[in-house]
């Protein structure tokens, strides 16, 4: 095995695959070959090379940032039990279970009182809060330990040959090399901004709905506020109260998408979290980080192209209310994972022609469940008294009714996974 100051491993003859590590010279760009190539090395395209390397399935992961962006870019982390069940059992995350955060509920807060929705009790399921970046950080050890091919530093500028059964990522190597990548599947795991959409979908995109408001998000040196996170609808807006850990908290506030960061002072930061959240008492601290969250919902129109199919980000985004940006990506996976296995050790095709269907019934559930969040819980920049008036009798339908805390619990918590 050769590894690199980039941090790629590459396999060497006798790796897992027919082709996998094989490469040669053509003129001035290298040509690798391998099973599956993966373009993005966030949880969806990880987890995927991981799955697929316990079937013996070899994989290439390329991704355009340094290992340790990838793992130090803090972002939200409310893992589906379904989720957390695929991380622990397929070895790819001791820690989810040992170090992240079991909750077994949420509240809800309106006109001043907390309503507790309790998802042990109406559906026996539960979440875990574990960031993002923690579970990308397993990601990256156990594939590393696997001895598995990563490229940091690499990348993706096009996807050629879309439509043959060897697709190919054309790339550029952290020193400027010219790498081309030649493989029996190509997976776009590179986010919204990347390049396998655009092979995949080209000039027809996709469905797509931008929200009028953004969160204000910030990180703060404080003990948590609440044992559990607390989702706040009140006249000044909306506030979400969550959790990093003992010392560090996150918390957001609906604010206007172009909303300067900067604006406020800290004390004008906290004064307006806690007018979001009347009736409970924030603790407050030193706050290190601020940004604007803006609000997206997008599917797009196709997922597969030939031998090219997307996962993720780059076949989809919601908005952050419902939970539900990577716990779908980790849908899309399982369900590729095996019809990838379907066709590369049996020959069998129809697993992967039925991927997108199958893949956009859960989508489009988690597209409606996070929009009915949003939408119930956000002050519309044009609300009249009417719409604030019948928004609090939707929240109080679904506190009130043992039926509607059940569908916000099995939403929230997540539909079982198709294994």
């Amino acid at each position: 095995m050769i590894a690199t100051e980039c941090g790629g491993i590459r396999h060497s003859e006798d790796g897992p695959g027919e082709d996998a590590g094989r490469f040669e010279e053509e003129g001035h760009t290298m040509t690798e070959r391998t099973q599956v190539a993966i373009v993005g090395a966030g949880p969806a395209g990880l987890l995927l090379s991981h799955l697929l390397d316990r079937a013996g399935i070899a994989s290439i992961v390329i991704d355009a940032r340094t290992r340790e962006e990838i793992e130090t870019t803090i972002r939200a982390g409310i893992l589906e039990q379904g989720t957390v069940e695929v991380l622990s059992e397929s070895g790819a995350s001791d820690r989810v279970r040992s170090v992240g955060h079991r909750h077994e509920g949420i509240e809800l807060r309106f006109e001043g009182e907390g309503h507790r929705i309790d998802f042990a009790a109406t559906v026996g399921r539960a979440v875990w809060l574990y960031p993002q970046h923690e579970v990308l950080k397993d990601l990256v050890a156990a594939r590393l330990a696997a001895v598995q091919d990563i490229r940091f530093g690499v990348t993706a500028d096009a996807v050629d040959d879309v439509e043959t059964d060897r697709p190919r990522v054309l790339a550029t190597g952290p020193d400027g090399e010219r790498i081309e990548i030649e493989a029996d599947v190509v997976v776009g795991a590179d986010g919204s901004r990347g390049v396998t959409r655009q092979a995949v979908t080209g000039a027809h995109g996709g469905y797509f709905r931008e929200y009028p408001f953004a969160w204000f998000g910030i990180l703060c040196e404080a003990p948590p506020s609440a044992d559990e996170l607390i989702y706040s609808n009140s006249p000044a807006g909306f506030a979400l109260i969550s959790q990093r850990s003992a010392t560090v908290q996150r918390m957001y506030f609906q604010c206007d998408p172009d909303e300067d960061p900067e604006r406020f002072s800290e004390r004008e930061l906290w004064d307006m979290l806690q007018e979001r959240v009347p009736g409970t008492t924030l603790q407050e601290g030193p706050i290190f980080q601020r940004d604007v969250l803006r609000f997206r919902s997008f599917v797009a129109h196709r997922l597969l192209r030939g031998r090219v199919v997307l996962v993720g980000d780059a076949a989809h985004t919601v908005p952050p209310t419902g939970a539900k940006g990577m716990n779908l990506a980790v849908a899309d996976v399982v369900l590729l994972a095996d019809a990838l296995r379907a066709l590369l050790l049996e020959g069998d095709d129809r697993p992967l022609e039925a991927f997108p269907e199958r893949a956009l019934e859960r989508i489009w559930k988690a597209q409606h469940f996070s929009w009915w969040m949003t939408s119930m819980l956000h002050v519309a920049p044009d609300a009249s008294d009417f719409d604030r008036r019948r928004q609090v009798g939707e929240l109080r339908s679904v506190v009130e009714s043992e039926h509607g805390r059940a569908y916000l619990a099995e939403a929230y918590t997540g539909w079982p996974l198709a294994r």
